[in-house]
């Protein structure tokens, strides 16, 4: 495919970005039908890439080997904007800053800057100073851009060694790197700057259902109706999926995942990442359930023990505030709006289905089941609301949480105990 085959198939963004399409010297289409414009056909610097639907998905601008602005739309539609060598001071000395677009055109509005490339030779993976500014999907985004970049530059690993080596983001780079293996527990090597990344990126296509669909060697993610479906593990490594991708009967099925079961599929694709069918649930109990007040200081019990101890007052107060009700939700299993927190009755219905006696261990057991995945589901907004309650506090209280954290909460068993009592009764 030509330049300007890849300029027409761009559509009303051709405009934006017509000079690129001018520059391009090679065009690429890689094995999911991402079409890849090149300029300088020696040193390969990525312009332009499309998806196979002719979607503009990044736009990068160079002045001779540096870059002067990227751009890459997010699964939303809407753009993130790359200003390189944005600002000077602490902590990096030089920082990218990130700005949040409505359009490709648009200059965008402020978000944060992260540790200043050379997207020329990518060396490494860099800091972002503020991870919970940025726009769902937007951080993945970028990091995908970055292994892209490093792997048209032929690097063979690039390394994280910034002081914020957390479980999420670990995660995440799985979505665009494969670590080496090692001897090692590979979250812990991670955490010492000691893991290297080979650059792995995927592939996305937004299809005209409106989807955004993640491939590498199969279907990885799917993003639809603003849910993130994605496989329960990668690369070995498990992480929680309740919004789960799974493969049945030749398909790819987007799925809600509770309980070890499907509790309801919402979108049939083929392995292509083609969508083959929109699927419509079946009917639900209509009716609102209050749970008791218990089972929020037990979510909140299960949260703080599983975050850093100096959150921990502020998010069992924060759970505390939470009204919790049994509701009828279509593709979702929870949905929260300030305090008022609803949950799906296709979770209340499969906990119901766990053995009747009330003393019996089993039924027990799906109550904390079912109490884990619902803590699992809120626990980032907690912790967010959690550490925005911190970020109040003066500059004394807050050295003093973070060089003495409180100790273990000693009601924690208590409460998560309690919490399953009153889940099995309220069923």
């Amino acid at each position: 495919m030509d330049a300007g085959r890849a300029a027409l198939r761009l559509g009303g963004e051709a405009a934006q970005v017509a000079d690129l399409v001018a520059l391009a010297e090679v065009v690429a289409v890689e094995r999911h039908g991402t079409t890849v414009c090149y300029a300088d056909a020696a040193r390969r610097r990525r312009l332009l890439e499309l998806d196979r639907h002719g979607t503009l998905l990044l736009a990068l601008r160079w002045h001779d080997t540096t870059l002067a602005e990227g751009r890459v739309r997010l699964s939303d539609g809407t753009w993130l904007r790359v200003e390189p060598q944005a600002e000077t001071g602490e902590p990096w000395g030089r920082s990218d800053r990130l700005w949040h677009a409505r359009t490709v055109a648009d200059r965008g509005d402020a978000l944060t800057h992260f540790e200043a490339l050379d997207w020329a030779a990518v060396d490494r993976i860099p800091t972002l100073a503020e991870p919970a500014r940025l726009p769902a999907g937007a951080g993945a985004a970028v990091l995908n851009a970055i292994a892209s970049l490093a792997r048209d530059q032929g690097r063979d690993s690039l390394r994280y060694g910034g002081p914020y080596p957390t479980e999420q983001l670990f995660t995440t780079l799985l979505d665009s790197f494969h670590y080496d293996t090692t001897r090692d527990d590979p979250l812990a090597a991670f955490s010492r700057g000691e893991l290297a990344w080979r650059p792995a990126p995927h592939e996305r296509v937004f299809t005209p259902e409106g989807a955004c669909v993640y491939l590498r060697e199969r279907v990885e993610k799917v993003v639809w109706r603003s849910r993130v479906y994605q496989r329960p593990n990668a690369q070995g490594i498990g992480r929680h999926a309740a919004y789960r991708v799974r493969d049945t009967g030749g398909r790819v099925v987007c799925s809600l995942w509770a309980l070890g079961t499907a509790i309801e599929d919402t979108l049939e694709l083929d392995e292509d990442g083609h969508v083959v069918k929109i699927l419509e649930p079946p009917a639900q109990p209509a009716e609102h359930r209050a749970l008791p007040p218990e089972v929020a200081d037990g979510i909140g019990a299960i949260v703080a023990a599983t975050s850093a101890p100096a959150l921990g007052p502020a998010l069992r107060a924060a759970a505390r505030r939470l009204t919790l009700t049994w509701a009828p939700l279509h593709g979702e299993l929870a949905s929260m709006k300030g305090d008022a927190v609803r949950l799906s009755n296709r979770l209340r219905a499969v906990l119901a289905a766990s053995p009747t006696s009330p003393s019996d261990a089993a039924r027990r057991d799906a109550a904390l089941a079912t109490l884990t995945e619902v803590a699992l589901l809120l626990g980032d907004t907690l912790r967010a609301r959690a550490q925005a309650h911190v970020a109040a506090l003066d500059e004394n209280a807050q050295r003093a949480l973070l060089e003495t954290p409180p100790l273990p909460d000693p009601d924690t068993a208590r409460a998560i105990t309690a919490a399953v009592a009153a889940l099995v009764t309220s069923e």
